[in-house]
């Protein structure tokens, strides 16, 4: 399963980024509504600032979606993220020490999983969101078993 590929995440999984985006456009102006029903001086900026923010998070949710990856090498996993600040995390295979799967559910009801991966180091939380669920189980078990091999020669 090594192969130093970079894969990507599921097209599916822009779904899950559009929805996230339609909602936390809606939270944004529906505060700023109530700022506006309250008749402050600042709730039709507001409100005019939450349309354009749920606009270009929808508008770059695709790219969003296509800045992410994971690189399976030698000695480590490779993951990375980010348009405009690009993170790239290198986890060594014998630091891993939980490898943990979860599905929100709209990722659920399409079919995805979210790999998250646990560290000695605290800062390192790296997680590979909008795996297929086949994809993510198998990830989880070849990780597992590369990590367990890996420790035993610390």
């Amino acid at each position: 399963m090594v192969d130093g590929e970079w894969h990507g995440v599921s097209p599916k999984y822009l779904g899950v980024e559009i929805v996230s985006s339609i909602i936390s456009g809606l939270v944004l102006s529906a505060i700023a509504v109530v700022f506006v029903v309250l008749g402050t001086w600042f709730g039709w900026p507001a409100l005019g600032v939450a349309i354009v923010i749920g606009v270009v998070t929808l508008v770059l949710a695709p790219r969003r979606v296509r800045s992410i990856g994971y690189q399976l090498r030698s000695d480590d996993l490779v993951f990375k993220r980010g348009i405009m600040f690009h993170r790239v995390v290198s986890v060594p295979y014998g630091r891993m020490q939980l490898i943990d799967i979860n599905r929100g559910p709209v990722a659920r009801a399409l079919g995805l999983a979210e790999l998250k991966f646990v560290t000695a180091a605290a800062s390192t939380g790296v997680s590979i969101p909008g795996l297929v669920d086949e994809e993510a189980n198998a990830l989880r078990d070849y990780l597992v078993g590369l990590a367990e091999s890996r420790r035993v020669g610390l």
